[in-house]
């Protein structure tokens, strides 16, 4: 049998890809998904020998970058100890990754919760606010993306929530703070705080407090466009939570584990929530891995009463290696302080040094390696480069951007009217830099779309 050509057993992996593999968030016959040979640090490669530099981090899991040996070896030996068990049981592997967790997290939350991902993370956090409280709704911020399954997905607020937003999951959406494009008409961060918290307090009285199990929010929101809330926000939010007796719930499936350049995000706020959900980048992503960190008045609810629910691969062993090993990795090579270090030196001012010179920069924000610049047809209007939900032609400039962006070696993260720079948390200065001349040169095509 003769060899395969790298190109043809790159095709081959393309053909039996699009015979056989339905691709989420998509439609089936209009994507054209790369062929990935292979991946190694901040860096992934197709069969044809192109090169990029990865600025999505996967879908912003991969903290570490990719095939870090010491995680890989972890998973090949918990393999050949113990590679799969129910999971009624205890294991050394399970109970060190929840000591693990437990240990950086904010305030009382020891008890971790393992499940196979963010959604389901969310899932049963809210599950469980439901049933500490006896109450049944849930208060969640319109730009917000909580996971794609039917609780997660009507907490969402983004546009992915609309064709399985079935009405009947108790959910009510709120506006939380976003200066640039205030919704309270606020001009400085102060303002922004205090409107939107007098919102939230004006949601829930019209709602009906005793009908609130929980508020839950994104630390730093994510996929929605990497919203930094402005000092006090989230310590008011806790205070209304206390007050009406309602569980504060934090998303921190993107924003936790070294991504904000803190082991958690809530740290730069000085909160602790009452539960907080957890996946991506406990393991980089290596298996699939996410749970809840549980405080102990919640757990205390449980402690005599069964919780009504499970998964068969909670605390996967293959899964729970690789998250114990991860948080080894960042602590012993300090992943998180470079993180933090990258974010100030680096990433901030060499995105704001591209926004004085693209037209096309309406902001830049972020922190750690968790940045968003947001792309605008007229600055002083503040119109997005496209719009909103945007889809197909009306679409093409932000086509044509990231097209740029791959033709210079930079696979970008794209969003409605904005990319997003969130590079493995590992990322060299050197690299960080060659990322952010890719950008320059992507953003040059963006301005051609400018008034």
């Amino acid at each position: 049998m003769t060899p395969q050509t790298p190109s043809q057993a790159g095709a081959a992996v393309k053909a039996a890809d699009r015979a056989h593999v339905f691709h989420s968030w998509s439609a089936q016959e209009l994507i054209d998904p790369l062929a990935v040979a292979g991946a190694e640090g901040s860096y992934f490669w197709d069969y044809d020998g192109n090169r990029y530099l990865d600025f999505t981090s996967g879908l912003v899991f991969a903290n570490i970058g990719y095939q870090h040996p010491k995680v890989v070896a972890a998973i090949q030996e918990q393999a050949g100890k113990l590679a799969t068990f129910a999971p009624a049981f205890a294991l050394e592997a399970r109970s060190e990754a929840a000591r693990l967790v437990a240990e950086r997290t904010p305030g009382d939350l020891d008890k971790i919760f393992f499940t196979n991902g963010g959604a389901e993370a969310v899932e049963n956090a809210v599950r469980m606010a439901r049933l500490h409280t006896g109450r049944h709704k849930v208060l969640s911020a319109y730009r917000s993306y909580h996971g794609a399954t039917s609780t997660a997905i009507n907490v969402t607020g983004d546009p992915r929530r609309w064709p399985s937003d079935n009405g009947s999951a108790g959910v009510v959406h709120f506006w939380a703070p976003f200066l640039y494009r205030s919704p309270f008409h606020a001009e400085t961060e102060e303002q922004e705080c205090q409107r939107a918290l007098q919102h939230l307090e004006d949601t829930i009285a019209f709602e009906g407090p005793a009908t609130i199990a929980a508020i839950i929010l994104e630390t730093v929101p994510g996929t929605a466009g990497i919203m930094v809330p402005p000092p006090g926000y989230l310590a008011g939010v806790r205070e209304i939570c206390d007050r009406y007796g309602i569980v504060f719930v934090l998303d921190e499936v993107m924003a936790g584990f070294g991504r904000t350049g803190t082991w958690f995000a809530a740290e730069h706020f000085d909160v602790v929530p009452d539960l907080m959900t957890f996946a991506k980048g406990v393991n980089s992503g290596y298996v699939p891995l996410g749970g809840v960190a549980i405080s102990g008045a919640i757990a205390e609810t449980f402690a005599r009463r069964p919780y009504p629910g499970g998964l068969t691969y909670s605390g996967h062993p293959l899964a729970c290696a690789a998250a114990v090993a991860t948080i080894g990795v960042m602590a012993e090579e300090g992943v998180v302080e470079h993180a933090a270090h990258i974010g100030a030196t680096v990433l901030g001012p060499g995105l704001h040094e591209l926004a004085g010179r693209h037209p096309s920069v309406g902001e830049v924000r972020g922190l750690g390696a968790f940045w968003a610049v947001e792309l605008v047809r007229d600055r002083e209007t503040r119109e997005p480069l496209v719009p909103y939900n945007a889809a197909g032609d009306a679409n093409a400039p932000m086509a044509a951007f990231a097209a740029a962006a791959k033709k210079h070696g930079l696979w970008p993260f794209v969003n409605m009217n904005r990319t997003h720079v969130v590079p493995p948390c590992t990322i060299s200065e050197a690299e960080a830099k060659e990322g952010l001349a890719a950008l320059d040169e992507a953003l040059s095509v963006a301005d051609e779309h400018t008034v």
